[in-house]
């Protein structure tokens, strides 16, 4: 619901479509922004029942994959930059820096690329997100990573952030921006990854979807562990092959 009040907020859309398998409580909240809907601009709110991955969606929808996409790693990204840019005193738009991969424990840092105002940290810092980080880095993905636990440990879910951020992948789509967002996409034949996959890379999004995938220079480790990150989701999808 946060990702439709972020929306409807930012006048995207001139229908929203909410789905959802909890038939009573979508129709509860589907007529509670229906009240509301004289305070915005989204003329048109409707509700019906689905329950479905990326990777599942693409297979029943018969969808170019281009069309299908995952909101993936954008919000770990932007935990990654608010984080980093804390221990760093700048604003997170200042700093520039990718979560790849898995939108969950496999995520991918990419430490290599890393960097402020062109300045790479890892240029600074060769032992960037390593054991042997004297400055101890990787414990600002490891807080990435764990974050969603926490704020689900203390309020019991996760929802502003999520919302704020599929708001910011529906814009760059609805208003044909061609941003780059690191989202779910078909990576079968990138990195080495011969699966049939959704993992997040850095995409470029516009009113066609994802208009091209950006080729990110990545160190061998990285690459590993991106690989880690497709087998890992693999193990998981080859029982819905009959789809």
């Amino acid at each position: 619901m946060a990702c439709a009040v972020s929306i409807l907020l930012r006048e995207l859309a001139d229908e929203l479509a909410l789905v959802d398998v909890m038939e009573d409580k979508l129709k509860g909240e589907m007529m509670d922004l229906q009240h509301g809907s004289l305070f915005l601009k989204t003329p048109k709110i409707v509700a019906d029942k689905v329950d479905v991955l990326t990777y599942v969606t693409w297979k029943l929808s018969g969808l170019p994959k281009h069309r299908v996409i995952g909101s993936g790693t954008n919000l770990d990204s932007a935990r990654f930059r608010f984080l980093m840019a804390e221990k760093l005193g700048i604003h997170p738009s200042s700093f520039n820096g990718w979560i790849l991969g898995e939108h969950g424990d496999t995520s991918v840092p990419v430490w290599s690329g890393a960097n402020v105002a062109g300045v790479n940290l890892q240029t600074l810092n060769p032992d960037i997100g390593t054991d042997s980080d004297s400055e101890n880095w990787m414990e600002t993905h490891k807080m990435v990573v764990d974050s969603a636990y926490e704020v689900i440990k203390l309020k019991g879910y996760t929802n502003w952030a999520i919302g704020l951020s599929v708001a910011d992948l529906t814009e760059s789509l609805m208003r044909n921006m061609n941003r780059i967002h690191p989202v779910s996409t078909m990576v079968q034949g990138m990195y080495g990854i011969s699966d049939e996959v959704y993992l997040s890379v850095p995409c470029v999004l516009n009113n066609g979807g994802v208009a091209s995938v950006v080729n990110v220079t990545l160190t061998e480790e990285e690459v590993a562990q991106l690989q880690n990150s497709a087998e890992t989701l693999w193990d998981i999808q080859k029982d819905l092959q009959d789809l």
